[in-house]
């Protein structure tokens, strides 16, 4: 029998699991009680503890009217959590504990110093090794260990203070061990402040008599070399050779502009009078106030000559004497002309000797800027060497002078301070009896209980048979009683759509063994069993469309070597009866199988586990378990069989274009996979055909439905579908162990 049918044979009896606690509710009272009554004695007798409290705080106590200048708190760092869980390590250090315990004499206490009052009992153990002997361990030690036991620090959670927490058989001494801790730990920061004040004393004040000795240095290597290289400063900061060859580089560029302008000046007007052509349109010539007054006279005699021509003719002498006037004044202009090219031209001569001169004067001043550039070079890097020693003596000053003040006052601000000292306790926190009573009461009853219930189950009277236990016959296919029907005339068309079947010998129809009523008992299922059944009688019937039996279908499977067999059924759940038979007959022969259900009712599965919960193909398509999860044995035979499952059917038929896949995985690790379809059609299975596939179509009475089911295969793709029923077919002996099926 599987694990899985062996482990559904048995369930659990809660009745009569809890109906234990009843009946042994006496033995559980005493044993609550005896614990309790312990406990209690325990917490009565034990010695009090008492426990203190002192709280810290660590932040920057520096005043504002003490501080240096130029510094405030803000460029001090906030400590975080780990500079917080530093101080925490710090406070319990060995070096604080053990000036609290000089301070208080602990060593004096026997509560500190084991050896001071050994008990007895502790000697039994040192002498039997389940002790180490506290003599073997220096007097200091011994009570750092004892402080380390009873001492308990920690940061308060979001906070920057830190609690010290001492425990003490005496209220007195707890809160003065807290207390001395918070005050040694104060008084360590603000002793290694003043060292840190004295070391820093000692440094500053060679250093500043060096320093000082070098400033003096470099300042006057910074004169020497001024007044060895002769470098004068103009304005704007810079040398006097730089700055006169700026200013002659401006001027040099304004006496280029000048002479460039009369050049132009001077070749306007000339090309103006060598073309002939009018002067006015030139701007030196407009300028010049005798052209002007000639100007001015050409037109005056061009309006007499025009008033005169009214009544004179052009031989006039009147006339003629203006005309002559006229041609005087255009020589005079024109004379005037030329003067203005010759002032222009010597205006340009002028200003290309002031040109020529000043480019002789920048070429000088060229050569003396660049010796003093590379001078000022080296001046600047002394002067910067001396601003920067200069700069340092003065910070080491300023850093020496605030130090030396604290030092001398002996003024150190410690960055923590004591906000909260610790009190002497009145009530012990150990042991406190109402707890550790009822926590006694209550965990030795829970205990009981569950030693109760375990043992109840270990002893199997909590168990009682499952229903499946019950060897009730399981929900199977009804087999039709085999029946004499009139006898059809058959096809003589030996190519007919079931002419290969028609040949096929009629297999002997068995009658139905009934099944065992779902009310019998395991005893009388098992006596009806062993009864002789009376020999039935043979009903031979006709074969009307070539189906074949049970086993026939098996033997073609098995001698094809085909690798999927899709099985059919039109007639519904029924019908599902065949692809079981087959896959157990298949497997019985020494083939590895496994049954595949896609009904909507599980009918093929059901019977193979005698349950329809098994996760199965619907739980693997809506991707909730895995292959190894919806794989299970058959119950009857060596068949293994994949149920239809748990999940939701409408989500797992949104993943059904896995099919293919997984039929492909399940035809590589098994010899044959037979797929029980129920009422499908040819488009339904066609996700299901591969190489090697079977199509077979399961049939009780030959009806129309199911012809024309055939008829639809055949028409749809499928020619070589083989009809098959179960009818009469009489299983085999069950193999040992497993129950049968029939």
């Amino acid at each position: 029998m599987s694990v899985q049918s062996a482990a559904a044979d048995v369930d659990v009896d809660l009745r009569q699991l809890f109906a234990s606690l009843a009946r042994n509710w006496l033995r559980i009272v005493f044993v609550t009680l005896l614990v309790t009554g312990l406990a209690f004695a325990f917490a009565w007798l034990a010695t009090p503890y008492y426990k203190a409290t002192a709280k810290l705080e660590i932040g920057s106590r520096e005043s504002e009217y003490t501080r240096p200048p130029g510094t405030n708190d803000d460029d001090k760092p906030i400590l975080d959590e780990q500079g917080v869980a530093t101080q925490v390590q710090i406070i319990s250090s060995p070096d604080i504990l053990k000036q609290v315990a000089a301070k208080l004499n602990l060593d004096k206490l026997p509560e500190f110093d084991e050896t001071l009052k050994m008990s007895s009992l502790g000697r039994v153990l040192v002498l039997v090794g389940l002790k180490s002997d506290p003599f073997d361990i220096p007097p200091d030690e011994r009570v750092l260990n004892a402080m380390h036991d009873k001492l308990n620090v920690y940061a308060v959670e979001k906070t920057r203070a830190i609690a010290i927490e001492f425990a003490s058989k005496d209220p007195k001494l707890a809160a003065a061990v807290a207390n001395g801790i918070a005050e040694a730990y104060i008084a360590s920061k603000g002793d290694a402040k003043l060292e840190s004040n004295a070391a820093a004393t000692n440094f500053l004040a060679p250093e500043i008599a060096d320093l000082q000795n070098r400033v003096r240095d470099a300042e006057a290597k910074v004169a020497a070399f001024r007044a060895q290289s002769d470098l004068l400063m103009g304005g704007n900061n810079s040398v006097l050779p730089t700055q006169q060859l700026s200013e002659l580089s401006s001027e040099l560029s304004r006496v280029r502009a000048s002479r460039a302008a009369a050049e132009a000046s001077a070749e306007s007007v000339r090309r103006a009078l060598q073309n002939g052509g009018s002067l006015d349109s030139v701007p030196e010539v407009l300028s010049s106030e005798l052209i002007q007054r000639l100007r001015e006279r050409q037109v005056e005699l061009r309006a007499n000559i025009a008033d005169l021509s009214t009544t004179l003719l052009d031989n006039h002498p009147r006339i003629r004497a203006l005309k002559s006037q006229l041609a005087d004044l255009d020589g005079q202009i024109r004379n005037e002309a030329q003067k203005i090219i010759r002032g222009l031209s010597a205006q340009a001569q002028t200003a290309k000797a002031r040109e020529d001169q000043l480019i002789a004067d920048v070429n000088t001043l060229k050569a003396a800027s660049a010796r003093a550039g590379e001078q000022q070079v080296q001046l600047d890097a002394l002067q910067r060497d001396a601003n920067v020693q200069r700069q340092q003596l003065e910070s080491y000053m300023a850093s020496y002078n605030a130090v030396a003040s604290r030092k001398d006052r002996r003024y150190s601000p410690v960055a923590a301070s004591l906000i909260a000292q610790a009190q002497v306790p009145s009530q012990p926190y150990f042991p406190k009896i109402g707890p550790i009573t009822g926590a006694a009461a209550a965990a030795s009853l829970l205990l009981m209980a569950i030693g109760t219930l375990l043992g109840e189950l270990f002893s199997g009277r909590a168990m009682r048979p499952a229903a499946g236990a019950r060897f009730t016959d399981i929900e199977q296919v009804a087999m039709p009683v085999a029946r004499t029907e009139p006898v059809v005339a058959e096809i003589e068309d030996d190519h007919g759509p079931f002419a290969p079947h028609e040949a096929a010998m009629a297999s002997e129809r068995r009658p139905e063994r009934q099944p065992i009523a779902q009310n019998e008992t395991f005893e009388a299922a098992t006596v009806a069993a062993e009864e002789p059944m009376p020999e039935p009688e043979p009903k031979p019937g006709p074969s009307r469309l070539g189906e074949i039996d049970v086993d026939k279908a098996a033997e073609k499977l098995i001698g094809s070597g085909a690798a999927r067999a899709i099985f059919v059924s039109p007639e519904g759940d029924e019908a599902a009866a065949s692809a079981v038979l087959v896959a157990r007959e298949v497997s019985d022969a020494g083939l590895r199988v496994l049954l595949l259900d896609l009904t909507t009712s599980g009918a093929a599965s059901r019977p193979m586990l005698d349950s329809s919960l098994f996760p199965g193909i619907t739980n693997l398509l809506a991707s909730e378990a895995q292959f190894s999860d919806v794989i299970h044995p058959d119950l009857y035979s060596d068949a293994h069989v994949i149920p239809v499952g748990t999940a939701d059917p409408v989500r797992a038929m949104r993943a059904a274009d896995r099919l293919p896949i997984i039929m492909q995985s399940l035809t590589t690790a098994y010899d044959l996979v037979v797929v029980e379809c129920g009422p499908a059609d040819a488009q339904g299975i066609g996700r299901l055909v591969g190489g090697g596939t079977e199509v077979f179509l399961s049939m009780l009475e030959a009806d129309d439905q199911v012809t024309q089911a055939a008829v639809k295969l055949i028409e749809n793709g499928y020619p070589d579908v083989t009809l098959v029923t179960p009818v009469g077919h009489e299983p085999g002996d069950p193999l040992p162990g497993r129950r049968s099926a029939a």
